[in-house]
């Protein structure tokens, strides 16, 4: 019997026999994909599918050789194939916990909110559950929140209710080479044109790495940690997660360096993929693969399934914001379906943690790069599945032959040079 790669050979084999050559070459350029060559082309879907996973290289070369397979993958495909770990006859609800950080008030403004200097925006109040807590004369607000969390994920009408509550700390990575390229060159000329480019022959900004600006960023909140983890008495994180990208990696690990962290919970991140940045064409959100992953970051942990190749990226298509969430989702209850513990640290993306923070329910906050945000969250466990949702396809990206020179945001999406 053939193996499975050998029949994978053969199958593309019969493909490029029986159908690639019997398509006239005016079809092989159109877009989209006529409809009368579809039963042709999505026919092999399920092979495309298998390459884009296991052999990105090979799927990326017959998706610019063939645009119209890229069409009918663009047309046919799901983006994402993992599922939630939790039991399928269940689903899993979020609400945020207001009137305890002053980044859910409306009246707090994203832009200028500085979180390190407000003690991560922790409101100074009172809790129902401030009489049994312990030196409740001397305890920080850090404590008393801390005791708060405690006393609800104690209390029986949690449990019958199916029902804990987590303390998320959300982090956005520091300034990247892509940042600051965007900075340089202007939104415009980076949407269009550089993003889709590994570098611009002097920088290399495809996956990313901290500018010396981004590492001071993750110096500061490192010493910001370390404040409160020794004056204020916050908890430590039990657990840490990160995007599978360069800037993230190396972001967590310079701001959980050094800390005095308790034994029994170690900075070990778990990387995971769907905590990465929304899929572009961009090159700066292709990730590395794991071998090189390891390589650089040999203690962190990699999630089941973590594919040696980037799974995702797609040379010219990008997901769009319904899927995002959808994908953000996933990996919020794969989290909760499998961790138990209460702090998380999540070391992610601007654009990440506004679909990680809608998909919680929280208000519109978009962090800087190297800020972070805390959320408190209720986690409630349903039964029923949730409702199902169709998976909306890869879209191609719109981009331009050379630099625009309009500098105004009128011409982000690339409109300027159709």
């Amino acid at each position: 019997m053939a193996s499975f790669a050998t029949r994978n050979e053969m199958m593309w084999n019969k493909m490029d026999d029986e159908c690639i050559n019997s398509i006239p070459a005016t079809w092989i350029s159109s877009s989209p994909l006529p409809v009368y060559c579809a039963p042709c082309i999505n026919q092999f879907i399920p092979l495309l599918q298998w390459w884009r996973y296991w052999n990105p290289l090979v799927f990326r070369t017959v998706m610019r050789s063939y645009p119209i397979i890229a069409s009918a993958l663009s047309l046919a495909a799901a983006p994402v194939w993992a599922t939630p770990n939790h039991h399928p006859k269940t689903s899993i609800d979020y609400t945020v916990v207001t009137g305890v950080f002053q980044q859910d008030d409306p009246a707090t403004d994203p832009s200028t909110f500085n979180f390190t200097a407000s003690n991560f925006g922790l409101i100074n109040r009172d809790y129902p559950s401030d009489s049994s807590c312990p030196d409740k004369t001397k305890a920080t607000q850090w404590q008393k929140l801390n005791h708060y969390i405690k006393t609800l994920n104690h209390d029986p009408k949690t449990k019958k209710n199916n029902e804990r509550y987590a303390l998320l700390f959300l982090g956005r990575h520091g300034e990247g080479y892509h940042n600051a390229a965007e900075s340089y060159f202007g939104t415009p000329a980076w949407n269009c044109y550089w993003a889709e480019r590994e570098g611009n022959g002097t920088v290399t900004w495809a996956d990313a790495h901290l500018t010396s600006a981004g590492v001071t960023q993750t110096d500061v909140v490192n010493r910001f940690w370390n404040t409160l983890l020794t004056a204020e008495k916050i908890e430590a994180p039990e657990s840490y997660y990160t995007s599978p990208l360069y800037r993230c990696l190396d972001t967590a690990k310079l701001t959980f360096a050094n800390l005095p962290l308790p034994r029994k919970n170690p900075f070990v991140p778990t990387v995971k993929e769907f905590f990465r940045e929304g899929i572009t064409a961009h090159t700066c959100n292709r990730r590395s693969s794991k071998t090189f992953i390891a390589s650089q970051f040999p203690t962190y942990r990699f999630e089941k399934g973590f594919a040696e190749e980037d799974p995702l990226w797609t040379d010219m298509f990008g997901e769009v914001r319904e899927e995002q969430d959808r994908r953000s989702k996933i990996v919020l209850d794969d989290v909760f379906s499998t961790d138990k513990n209460t702090y998380i640290s999540v070391t992610s993306h601007s654009g990440e943690i506004a679909s990680l923070l809608r998909v919680l329910g929280h208000r519109e906050f978009r962090l800087s790069t190297g800020a972070a945000i805390p959320v408190l969250v209720k986690v409630t466990t349903l039964k029923g599945e949730d409702p199902p949702t169709a998976t909306i396809p890869y879209v191609p990206t719109q981009t331009c032959a050379a630099p625009p020179t309009i500098t105004d945001s009128s011409c982000n999406d690339c409109s300027c040079c159709l």
